[in-house]
């Protein structure tokens, strides 16, 4: 499994999860694992 796959999954968890603070940790980390992907190709 890619670095960047592992951290969009990461993202993706925190995204959803229903704690305050973690809706925007979760986007910021996808926004990172989106250009780790981006730089990866």
């Amino acid at each position: 499994m890619n670095t960047h796959t592992k951290v969009l999954l990461v993202g993706a968890v925190l995204f959803a999860l229903p704690i305050p603070g973690t809706f925007v940790l979760g986007a910021l980390i996808l926004l990172t694992g989106t250009a780790l992907y981006w730089l990866d190709n």
